[in-house]
């Protein structure tokens, strides 16, 4: 039987443990608040209220998160991707991993790795003040010397365990906004040198080199770059091959197509834009499987951009178009392992998650199970 590697985004907003939460989700029970008070609302393509079928749990409760590993395995997810946030010099939500996934006592069982979500932080996350999404409340952008620093303790404290997700035994590494990655140094030169440095101090903790994987998104250009930058209006394969990029996947897919509309309409269109891309003989495109989207959970007026027609059996289809463009990567050797990305576990108020709710049941995880598990492959 073939093996694949199902990693899964970890939206790791759903506890009151870390303190900063409560000036966007104050009743001190992280984004469940947001989730728990979802009703009366009327929309176009609206399923909601939904409700998560274990309850508004304490996703940093070790506890909690032993039963989900367990859950998760057992339907083909080995791997979660935990989103990771750095704002005001200083860690923001990482004790969902700290103490959630890391304390449990089956960790070791499934695999993970991070994604630097290094966005703006702004008042998306707070419902009561959604109408303003133009004010930063933190900014992604770091130092320098702020990013050295993460690095090596991100070496120390991550890279170092033995389950952290490895390609060709190199740990794997994600950034999310690569503009704001390449805004932290300046220039693209600047932040190239930075990269070199971090995959020396990765070789110098003995591993064969770092794994550096970028969220891709298609619409992004790089004419904003200073006029002092040498790749200033360069293609965003020009950046990935300058920057020593390794490969690219999608958070979901509205990073490559606008997601918004039939799902099944949507799945051809993504397929077509990964394909293409793959024959433009580039950086490896790990391909991403999305749930759906609507976030209109988070807003108090309707927003638009609603995907439809996401059911488990059309989440079942997709699951298959994939499956298949990841077998003939690993076959030809455009990609070097058998990874897909999911979005999400739980991004609840994204509504794609694939956490079993009162809607679909555990639909969305038997996709994945019959589609990666069961298999005569």
């Amino acid at each position: 039987m073939k093996q694949y590697d199902i990693a899964a985004f970890v939206w790791p907003s759903y506890t009151g443990d870390e303190p900063r939460t409560r000036i966007f989700w104050p009743d001190g029970i992280g984004e469940w608040q947001t989730v728990r008070d979802m009703k009366d609302k009327v929309y176009p393509g609206c399923t909601w209220p939904r409700s998560p079928l274990w309850g508004y749990v304490n996703e940093a409760d070790s506890a909690v998160m032993e039963k989900q590993i367990e859950c998760a395995k057992s339907y083909g997810v080995n791997t979660f991707i935990y989103d990771w946030y750095w704002y005001d010099n200083r860690p923001f939500l990482e004790n969902c991993l700290n103490d959630g996934f890391l304390k449990a006592r089956n960790n070791k069982e499934m695999r993970f790795y991070l994604m630097w979500a290094n966005h703006n932080a702004t008042y998306l996350w707070d419902k009561r003040n959604s109408a303003d999404l133009s004010t930063v409340v933190w900014s992604g952008v770091i130092t320098p010397d702020m990013f050295d620093y993460i690095c090596r303790r991100t070496i120390k404290r991550y890279f170092s365990r033995e389950n952290y997700y490895l390609i060709d035994g190199c740990p794997v590494y994600m950034i999310f906004d690569p503009h704001n990655f390449i805004r932290c140094f300046g220039t693209t030169q600047a932040c190239r040198a930075a990269i070199e440095k971090f995959r020396s101090q990765v070789k110098a903790a003995g591993f064969p080199d770092l794994h550096l994987q970028f969220v891709h998104w298609n619409y992004q250009n790089y004419d904003w770059l200073p006029d002092d930058d040498e790749n200033k209006g360069a293609t965003k394969q020009q950046i990935y091959a300058y920057l020593g990029v390794d490969s690219v996947t999608n958070y979901n897919w509205g990073g490559s197509v606008d997601f918004d509309g039939d799902y099944g309409a949507l799945t051809k269109e993504y397929m077509n834009h990964l394909e293409q891309f793959a024959k433009s003989d580039s950086v490896a495109y790990y391909p991403n499987l999305s749930l759906g989207w609507d976030n209109n959970v988070r807003f108090i007026d309707y927003v638009p951009g609603v995907v439809t027609g996401n059911t488990p059996g059309r989440v079942l289809e997709a699951c298959r178009l994939l499956k298949e463009f990841t077998d003939t990567g690993i076959q030809n050797g455009t990609l070097r392992a058998p990874l897909i990305t999911v979005n999400s576990w739980n991004e609840w108020t994204e509504t794609s998650y694939l956490e079993p709710d009162d809607l679909y049941g555990y639909g969305y995880l038997e996709a994945i199970r019959d589609t990666f598990l069961k298999t005569d492959e």
